[in-house]
């Protein structure tokens, strides 16, 4: 795969997309290019962290396991993503758990080459702790969200995340079920389902064989503000 190859799949607002072409043919020289199957696991939480992952097709789950047993989906990922790379910087263990939702293809380097790749594009450093700052921000979002919005606005935060302003049918960016949905909003299935059916009825959605279109977005997002 080729530095030209590897920009044309990747969206415009992903990491690497930012990289020169001369960072990216060093990146791809030290990288090993793996098919990925859906429902393969790309780490496992708790893991040691020895490769750095960046996800080239498909998309990914990322979750983890509280303290007291309950499952936190923190994430869907796309295209261009960069997991695991905390673990691999610090020496620590794997934070998530990443699964594939469907096929797709991966960049893996291990640990030495990232450091060493690292160490010869400074300006990549850079990019990469914008983007783990980013990740930061998310997550202490869907802290206060759990703590704070009650379910209505805590779903429309959420569906907010999901959606892709750049879809022209302004569907979301992946196919969830609703249970799917209430592991990532942390509501029940039944609460799921009833809030959706609430907002088809109002037109503010549509529903179509477990997917969700968005008919008046900016509804929605008023809906999504009302916690603040």
């Amino acid at each position: 795969m080729s530095a030209d190859q590897l920009l044309a799949l990747l969206p415009d607002h992903s990491l690497l997309a930012a990289c020169e072409a001369h960072e990216l043919d060093d990146l791809l020289g030290r990288a090993r290019v793996d098919a990925v199957k859906k429902r393969e696991v790309l780490m496992h939480q708790g893991d040691p962290g020895t490769t750095v992952i960046i996800l080239v097709t498909g998309t990914a789950r990322v979750n983890m396991v509280s303290a007291n047993g309950r499952e936190i989906v923190l994430d869907y990922v796309g295209p261009g993503t960069v997991l695991g790379e905390i673990a691999v910087l610090d020496g620590g263990e794997r934070t998530a758990t990443v699964t594939m939702m469907e096929e797709g293809s991966v960049l893996r380097l291990t640990r030495g080459a990232c450091e060493d790749f690292i160490a010869r594009h400074p300006a990549v450093a850079l990019k990469m702790l914008s983007e783990m700052a980013r990740r930061l921000r998310v997550m202490n979002e869907t802290v206060e969200s759990d703590r704070a919005f009650s379910s209505g606005p805590r779903l429309a935060r959420y569906l907010q995340r999901l959606f892709d302003e750049e879809v022209s049918q302004q569907r979301l960016r992946i196919d969830l079920s609703q249970t799917e949905l209430g592991n990532f909003v942390g509501i029940s299935r039944e609460n799921i389902n009833r809030q959706l059916s609430a907002w088809a009825d109002s037109g503010l959605i549509e529903l179509d064989h477990g997917k969700i279109r968005i008919v008046d977005s900016e509804a929605l997002w008023e809906i999504a503000a009302m916690g603040e």
